[in-house]
């Protein structure tokens, strides 16, 4: 009953918003559809094309709920990276470390995102343009630049998108080369984060036709950006209890103090990244396109982009160095022509991505000051060595996909959409734990050279599947859709995790060169197969009002734990039922599309860190449901002025209990009578309700088309880790509203903007984390919480200038 009535509050809230549209310019929610190669992003009446239904259609006819951020709304919004399109789209939600290392979640499917190169796959799926880009592990952050549109696929989509659309698919689709045009642009940016550092951006474009029939699209891109996390000065002292026992008089174990001076530094977190894409259009005679494509990104982070609130507002103390590189490349192609008049298209491309992290582990020496012996360690001077923990990871990933996929004309009564689809992913991760120096220590016997603990584990994916679609109008109005998707999946862990000290068999070096002769050695399979689904039923009243039922269903693989003696864990489901419309009011003035649902998920896999060593493992955490609802609005009542809003409310939460893991087996056990989580507690990082508002207004001014424009974006308060005990030590995030405004003009070829992001300087919280499991931080209270737990914050406040032509 209390769920039923937070559901109804949460629903008038939102019609009211919608019906007001008082606000919003942002996405549009919708039913998805299109084909491969889209050359405009808008028809006539200015509806969204979409591909979602792997056909070119109006938004408004697709019955699938999404939202899709055309060309002009990523640029009214100076969107240039995942976080801020991301605040746009109410249906998602996400926990990151920084660029490049975000997990992103539909729907409230979510259990806390692991980030492992050795976890469970992702519940959603990423897509650029026809080639899946989903990655294990953290999401690929694509530079946004000469985009002709991001469309956000809430709910599984049960035929047409594979294992990792779980909850929902992302898909960003480029601009393709233009045969018959020369164009281009050119795009300059200088910003600044309220007191943070400044930064700055160069952006390009030109569309050059080479010859007849072909034509070369080219992109490239420079960005700083400026920090505004600050490590201050800090000290910490390491009360080294553990008695060394080669030390009668225990002068060693007295309590050692060590500063962070030599990483000390305001607005530390600034980033660099370049890049760019290239694409080759080719059309030939006989009307078939071919369409290969290069994409290349680096991007070189510095800091943390967590800050500490015991220490202050936007700063730490950190003692080590901290860096993330990532750079990666994708090299794609698309075929696509007629065989008689069915439209066939053939999908390739192979991914390379490899990512460089460091980051301060000094809180994991605190936490187990009392339990390991190199607090007290000394060189051969008898010198004290500093116990300060570092980490480094280095991921070797690499992604290839093959699709081929037939469609019936779009004209006839019965559509037919069939295919296949092959894709392999591979991860090498060595993750190092070390202390610099302690190789050195005539008492490092319980060492392997400076490593503490090792991972250097290959993770590889295949994935098989064959799937059809069919559409039968049953009568002129009455549209009945049937699919179904068949797959096998086979995945291996290999490789070595453990204490350095019992890598010591013949043959185990580290870096480990023969990962068989460790003790320890990982060796784990997986395999499994089953269909996926789709019924849909789509009532199109006229051409402006639409109404849909949906039943649909989702999968993700299962997998292998790295710890000996930890169970696998087994696939999990979704299981959809949505009621949705589409509808244009007033010869298109008010657009007003939504959707209610109700998800079942079983079998929910989730992340969890174990005492001790902190090793992270994935278990099944029974099932859970969500109760939820999306709407999107859009109101043009005079000339130049354009209102609209989105909003979505998900009530997520397990229908069954999470029994607490043994600590002897490491597994669940529901024997011993206590709970890591009970039923009905809600599953963390989604907020239940976000929403994002526009309004801008268009009007002369001389010769200059200029504008203003004000967005609202606000969401609730969101739940950190899924354990009741774990998420009590971390805290809540707490809901916040921001404002962004934006002024600016068009002159010809030539426009201006000057923008303000978060202008009221709000510290809105997306996830907490920290470097050590919550377990250990419940076993040491008088260190804390405040000791550990750090906030991933939103941008602080941000403004800028950005000029550009078009030509």
């Amino acid at each position: 009953m209390r769920d039923t009535t937070r559901m109804a509050r949460s629903l008038a809230l939102l019609l009211a918003s919608g019906s007001a549209a008082a606000f919003v310019a942002t996405p549009a929610l919708a039913q998805t559809a299109a084909p491969a190669a889209d050359t405009a992003s808008a028809n006539a009446s200015g509806e969204i094309v979409v591909t979602a239904q792997k056909r070119s259609e109006s938004i408004q006819h697709v019955p699938i709920s999404m939202q899709a951020l055309g060309a002009a709304t990523l640029e009214q919004h100076q969107v240039q990276s995942f976080d801020d399109y991301a605040k746009q789209l109410p249906s998602v939600s996400f926990q990151s470390m920084g660029p490049g290392q975000s997990q992103l979640f539909f729907r409230g499917i979510t259990s806390g995102g692991d980030g492992l190169p050795f976890g469970a796959l992702p519940t959603s799926g990423v897509y650029l343009d026809e080639i899946p880009v989903t990655t294990i592990g953290a999401l690929l952050d694509v530079h946004v630049y000469d985009m002709q549109r991001v469309e956000a696929l809430s709910g599984p989509q049960g035929t047409l998108f594979g294992a990792s659309s779980l909850s929902g698919t992302l898909r960003m689709i480029t601009n393709k080369p233009v045969l018959d045009k020369l164009e281009g642009s050119f795009d300059v940016t200088a910003d600044k984060y309220g007191k943070g550092n400044a930064g700055a951006t160069v952006e390009g474009m030109i569309n050059v036709p080479v010859a007849h029939g072909v034509a070369v699209r080219a992109v490239g891109f420079y960005e700083h950006d400026g920090g505004y996390i600050d490590n201050l000065p800090g000290s910490r002292t390491y009360n080294r209890t553990y008695t060394d026992p080669n030390n009668k008089d225990n002068t060693l174990t007295s309590p050692m103090t060590v500063t962070n001076s030599a990483y000390a530094k305001n607005n530390y977190n600034d980033v660099d990244s370049y890049g760019g894409r290239i694409a080759l259009g080719i059309e030939l005679e006989n009307g078939w396109k071919i369409t290969p494509q290069l994409i290349a990104q680096h991007m070189h982070s510095n800091g943390t982009f967590l800050y500490d609130p015991a220490v202050g507002d936007l700063a730490v103390h950190d003692y080590t160095p901290e860096y993330n590189i990532d750079e990666w490349f994708q090299a794609g192609l698309t075929i696509e022509g007629k065989i008689g008049d069915w439209d066939l298209l053939y999908s390739g491309g192979y991914m390379k991505r490899k990512i460089n992290t460091a980051a301060d582990y000094s809180y994991y020496t605190v936490a187990y000051a009392s339990h390991p012996g190199y607090t007290y360690f000394t060189d051969s001077n008898g010198k004290n060595i500093d116990p300060t923990q570092q980490f480094t990871s280095i991921q070797r990933l690499t992604k290839q996909s093959h699709e081929l996929r037939i469609n019936s004309p779009s004209s006839s009564p019965v559509r037919v959409t069939a295919g296949l689809f092959y894709q392999r992913q591979t991860n090498h991760a060595n993750l190092n734990y070390f202390i610099p120096g302690v190789s050195a220590a005539s008492q490092a016997s319980t060492v392997y050279g400076d490593d503490v603990f090792v991972t250097n584990a290959y993770v590889t994916d295949r994935d098989y599947a064959a799937y059809g679609q069919a559409n039968f109008d049953l009568t002129s109005k009455l549209t009945l859709t049937t699919g179904i998707r068949g797959f096998i999946y086979t995945n291996s862990l290999d490789g070595f995790s453990g204490y350095s000290s019992a890598a010591t068999n013949a043959g185990c070096t580290v870096p480990l060169a023969t990962l068989d002769s460790c003790n320890n050695a990982i060796d784990k399979r997986s395999h499994g197969s089953g269909e996926t689904h789709k019924i849909n039923l789509t009532w199109q009243i006229d051409t402006d009002h639409m109404l849909y039922a949906t039943y649909s269903t989702g999968f993700r693989p299962g997998g292998n734990n790295r710890y000996a003696g930890i169970n696998p864990y087994k696939p999990d489901t979704l299981d959809n039922f949505e009621l949705g419309w589409k509808t244009s009011w007033f010869n298109h003035m008010l657009r007003f599309n939504g959707a209610v649902y109700y998800e079942k998920w079983k079998d929910l896999q989730y992340a969890l860190q174990l005492s001790g060593a902190g090793i992270t493992n994935i278990y099944n955490a029974g099932d859970a449901r969500v109760y939820g609802v999306e709407m999107d609005a859009q109101l043009r009542p005079m000339k130049g002025l354009t209102l609209s809003a989105s909003g979505a409310y998900n009530d997520a939460a397990l229908t069954t209990d999470f029994c607490s893991i043994s600590p002897t087996t490491g597994n669940p056990d529901c024997a011993n009578g206590t709970l890591a989580a009970p039923a009905g507690t809600r599953l963390p990082v989604q907020p239940r309700f976000k929403m994002s508002a526009n309004a801008r207004y268009e009007f002369p001014v001389g010769s200059i088309d200029a504008f203003v424009q004000g967005s609202m974006n606000t969401q609730s308060n969101s739940t950190s880790l899924l354990g009741v005990n774990d998420n009590a030590t971390f805290g809540n995030s707490a809901g916040f509203t921001t404002a962004d405004f934006s002024v600016g003009g068009k002159k010809g070829n030539y426009t201006f903007q000057l923008f303000i992001q978060n202008a009221f300087d709000k510290r809105g919280s997306l996830s907490h984390n920290a470097q050590i499991s919550p377990a250990d931080i419940e076993n040491n209270p008088s260190l804390g919480i405040a000791h550990f737990s750090r906030i991933y914050p939103i941008k602080p406040q941000y403004f800028g200038i950005k000029v550009g032509t078009k030509f």
